[in-house]
């Protein structure tokens, strides 16, 4: 049963420099201040920076894995807070991503939907801000008497 106040099964997220040269291939965003320190300090940032749709799309599976259909996700947001660096090392950057079923409602035309507050941190400080994804669920199941 799905109800407000339900928390989703956490997740760690490692992000690697070479996730991002990944990202950057299948996005077309090669601004290199997601692969050059130089570029990124020269304009002011404290170092190379995960692409923001990276960050939003890897919080994201935490309510993909706990819907168990990606096609359930009826709506995502964010704004972006802050930006998640990424070190030139192995380990790379450690994302903790965390969630709460805040509502359920139904809807006119029958199908039930969670609003999801997602919450995405980095060396404990908040990425994403507004993070919501509302979710399709399955109706509850009537009680047999």
């Amino acid at each position: 049963m799905t109800a407000a106040g339900q928390e989703l099964p956490p997740l760690s997220l490692r992000v690697t420099r070479a996730d991002l040269v990944r990202y950057a291939g299948a996005s077309g965003d090669f601004n290199p201040i997601h692969w050059s320190d130089r570029v990124a300090t020269g304009v002011g940032l404290p170092g190379v920076i995960a692409h923001g749709m990276l960050t939003m799309a890897l919080a994201g599976r935490i309510v993909t894995d706990w819907a168990g259909d990606p096609a359930a996700v009826r709506s995502y947001g964010v704004r972006f807070t802050r930006p998640v660096v990424v070190p030139d090392d192995e380990e790379g950057a450690l994302v903790e991503v965390t969630a709460k079923v805040t509502d359920v409602t139904d809807t006119d035309d029958g199908a039930r939907i969670a609003r999801v507050a997602v919450t995405a941190t980095f060396e404990g400080k908040t990425v994403l801000g507004r993070a919501v994804a509302e979710v399709a669920v399955p109706a509850e199941l009537p009680t047999l008497e």
